[in-house]
């Protein structure tokens, strides 16, 4: 997690450095924005970690900011911390996606627990991500008669009527099998559908 951020946005200055103070004595590293604005003109998509921002600021609130990330495809996790919570509010930032709604004055321990389980979520999402880009992109090495060959596997037919669909021997279908597996890097004909669903 070392290379993960908590990007603290609040528009009260001495929140802002209490808190950054808090999370670097644990060990976090904080980026800090006084503005949704900024932190939005800032942004940059390999940044990892999570956003704990502040429900009440001027110009864009807390609210606004969640639906700014989601308007622009920004996963990044958000906490919200507020002295002005109320069901309303928290409702409409947990349908909004929010990771969590907590409320000032918080407690440390509760905080760096929420600020390490958003983090980890972010991982889990990016390294989900990365091994979906990767498969997409070993499917897109394969030929169009491995495609046909694989895309009959799925349906559940055997080599038998691959083969005789394609007008191939069923050792070439075994062939197209064994390329693929290797081009795919699966270790089974389980892990060869798997990859191409």
């Amino acid at each position: 997690m070392s290379d993960t951020t908590v990007f603290l946005i609040d528009d009260d200055a001495s929140v802002r450095d209490s808190l950054s103070l808090v999370l670097s004595l644990k060990g976090m590293r904080t980026q800090l924005f006084a503005a949704a604005e900024t932190f939005l003109e800032t942004y940059r998509p390999e940044w990892r970690g999570c956003v704990l921002t502040d429900l009440q600021m001027p110009e864009m609130n807390g609210l606004d900011l969640q639906l700014a990330l989601l308007d622009r495809g920004i996963s990044l996790p958000v906490v919200v911390l507020t002295a002005h919570g109320d069901v309303q509010t928290t409702r409409l930032a947990m349908k909004n996606g929010a990771f969590d709604f907590l409320e000032k004055p918080v407690n440390d321990e509760v905080l760096l627990d929420v600020l390490r389980n958003a983090i980890r979520d972010d991982s889990l999402r990016h390294d989900a991500h990365n091994a979906e880009d990767a498969v997409r992109s070993r499917l897109s090495r394969l030929t169009p008669r491995e495609r046909e060959v694989l895309d009959l596997l799925v349906e559940g037919l055997f080599q038998r009527e691959i083969a005789g669909r394609l007008k191939i021997s069923p050792r070439t279908v075994e062939v197209y099998k064994a390329r693929m597996m290797e081009k795919l890097q699966c270790r089974s004909l389980a892990d060869l559908i798997r990859a191409a669903l």
